[in-house]
């Protein structure tokens, strides 16, 4: 796959279009690269949306975090 594909799917990915499923099927077998070209561009892996059957317990998960950040101060 040429780099400028990878770097478009990285875009696309980086802005929520695609998924890292997406990624795998085509060509990218680790999420490594992913995070490294992410990088080189200045871009972030996607948020996942606060909804569905976990979210309470990624709340949960981010307030646990954020006490723990907070109690290093």
């Amino acid at each position: 796959m040429a780099e400028t594909d990878k770097q478009k799917l990285i875009r696309q990915y980086a802005a929520g279009e695609i998924a890292w499923h997406a990624l795998r099927e085509r060509g990218f077998r680790d999420y490594v690269e992913v995070l490294g070209i992410l990088g080189e561009l200045g871009l972030r892996p996607p948020i996942a949306p606060m909804e569905g059957p976990n979210a309470e317990a990624r709340r949960r998960g981010r307030a646990v975090i954020r006490e723990a950040l907070r109690a290093r101060k």
